[in-house]
């Protein structure tokens, strides 16, 4: 039986927050594409953001894949991989089908309008050498903004099955991450991305995902982790990871493609893309240095994983803040992440009680909320362009949290009663592969 028995809104809830959206939709306006002279078009930019694409594909496949996998136990092993390739394909249609247009095209403060539904909208015309661009981005075409943006998509609820692993029906998790990618990750990349979203006209500094991405895929992977219940036996056995030589291949190709995600988000090849780079560097070194150096004095014993871990710290860190610090900030940023990560994976954990798997409320929650927070003290008015404001960054924060987590908590009841979440205690004793996928790990 899971928590979510004990936690039952009613229908009013659900239905509200259905009229919102279909409403904010209804709202928006419906401008017509951008067309422009393929002259206009920067070649340069072009291909940049083409292979930040490839590189951020590549955190979640097959980067998140082997990082998780690695951590997980041999008999969940399947399971964990073939639900980031699911993530990945699912989360594509839904941004083709009305995704990114909800997200990234101009209708009022919630949400976006419905000019770019199946993709519509997207112009190549060799005749008239003209083509479609964002108003985010005018000089590189919209088709390659898009893909870089549906890789962000992608990221963000992968990110999440690491709370969750090892006890969640397979059916349920494509089911849980349709609905929470078009009601939570969509509006929320509207509101702090879309220069019309609400969170973006307080003057929200959000460089490449500290809030939309992090502090989002953490919250809700909190609430699925406490609602979905602990693994059987937690607390009393213990779940010895398959490989962790998996996870140190996997934060490998983390920290690589992390480069196309912060630099990446620069939308040009400049100089805020080289100096997002170099910070995005400097800041996961940091960040790895000191949970080693805390776990080294607090357990006598440094670990690979707690150094994969400190690194995903200071890259989570650094996200939000990556076009606007200096590299100074950049290693007093990861420092601190590492730190407060540390103690998010292990004390906090303690004290809520709660079985997030992976850490995912721990490292990118908290390192979320270290990156959000640590615009509004360290961005650079001469980097910027503006100073950080704390207080726009704490309501962004806030907010995030407060609305991830409650439609994450309303779309897993509705599910629960509709489906059920948990896979039955024999299944789960047995394993996820043999029980979900027919296959298994021989090795």
């Amino acid at each position: 039986m899971s928590r979510l028995g004990l936690w039952l809104p009613t229908w009013r809830y659900v239905l509200a927050l259905l009229s919102i959206f279909v409403n904010s939709v209804a709202w928006a306006a419906l401008p017509g594409p951008i067309l422009v002279p393929t002259t206009e078009i920067n070649n340069a930019h072009t291909a940049w953001i083409m292979t930040a694409s490839a590189l951020v594909l590549l955190m979640t496949l097959p980067g998140i894949a082997l990082f998780y996998s690695g951590m997980v136990r041999k008999k969940s092993v399947i399971n964990t991989m073939a639900n980031t390739v699911v993530i990945a394909a699912l989360v594509s249609i839904i941004w083709f089908a009305g995704g990114y247009s909800l997200a990234f095209t101009p209708g009022d403060s919630l949400i976006g309008g419905t000019s770019r539904f199946w993709f519509s909208g997207f112009e190549y015309l060799h005749t008239t050498k003209q083509i479609t661009v964002s108003h985010i981005a005018p000089n590189i075409p919209e088709t390659v903004f898009a893909m870089f943006q549906l890789t962000f998509a992608i990221i963000t609820p992968a990110l999440i099955v690491g709370a969750f692993v090892e006890r969640m029906k397979f059916s349920s998790v494509i089911w849980f991450i349709a609905l929470w990618t078009i009601f939570v990750y969509v509006p929320i990349a509207h509101w702090v991305w879309e220069p019309g979203g609400w969170l973006a006209q307080r003057g929200v500094l959000d460089f490449a995902g500290g809030t939309v991405v992090h502090i989002n895929a953490g919250i809700s992977g909190l609430i699925c982790a406490w609602l979905v219940g602990p693994r059987q036996g937690y607390g009393h056995e213990s779940f010895e990871p398959y490989n962790l030589g998996l996870t140190m291949l996997g934060t490998g190709l983390l920290w690589i493609g992390w480069f196309g995600f912060n630099a990446g988000s620069a939308l040009a090849a400049d100089g805020r893309a080289g100096l997002a780079m170099l910070v995005t560097h400097i800041s996961a070194a940091s960040g790895a240095l000191t949970w080693m150096l805390g776990e080294w004095v607090l357990r006598r014993n440094p670990s690979l994983l707690g150094l994969c871990s400190g690194t995903i710290a200071g890259l989570v860190a650094i996200t939000p803040a990556a076009g606007f610090v200096t590299p100074g900030s950049a290693v007093i940023i990861g420092a601190i992440a590492g730190l407060v990560c540390y103690w998010g994976a292990t004390g906090l954990k303690r004290f809520i009680g709660v079985d997030d798997s992976l850490d995912v409320f721990g490292i990118h929650g908290i390192g979320g909320i270290v990156g959000a927070l640590a615009v509004g003290v360290f961005a650079n008015s001469n980097i910027a362009g503006m100073s950080g404001n704390i207080v726009s960054q704490i309501i962004a924060s806030l907010a995030v949290l407060i609305y991830s987590g409650m439609v994450t908590a309303i779309i897993l009841w509705f599910l629960d009663m509709a489906m059920g979440l948990r896979i039955d205690d024999v299944s789960e004793q047995t394993g996820l592969d043999i029980t979900q996928h027919r296959e298994r790990i021989h090795s």
